[in-house]
């Protein structure tokens, strides 16, 4: 079993750039991905990004493919969201969540940390 918190969330303008930790404790030699989701004030939650955790592969949502990029660092036990040309927008509650089964990268997220919340000015 593995233990999940995102960090790294704040305030920023809009133009600016963010970059989201989600740090992984206990067992994660059996992961096979870490997603991304957000969820706005009221909306719905969306999948953002995801990677696995073995390969390396990425995986980004049409909409904001361009202006993420996700990475990981497995010696840190470290999964990265790099945001930039942010937009109000974006503001929402980020969660990182960890994925064991195959399948879809977009679905299927058993294990889920707390969120971070970043804000987006305009």
């Amino acid at each position: 079993q593995v233990q999940l918190q995102a960090c790294g969330g704040g305030l920023v303008q809009t133009g600016g750039s963010l970059r989201l930790s989600c740090a992984a404790s206990g067992r994660t030699s059996n992961l096979y991905a870490v997603g991304w989701f957000r969820q706005a004030q009221g909306g719905e939650r969306e999948f953002v990004a995801a990677i696995s955790w073995s390969g390396g592969r990425t995986y980004y949502a049409d909409s904001e493919k361009g202006r993420l990029s996700i990475s990981r660092d497995n010696a840190k036990n470290t999964v990265y969201l790099q945001m930039n040309s942010l937009k109000p927008e974006d503001t929402a509650d980020y969660y990182c969540a960890a994925k064991y089964g195959g399948g879809s990268y977009t679905q299927s997220y058993s294990v889920w940390g707390q969120g971070t919340l970043v804000t987006v000015s305009s």
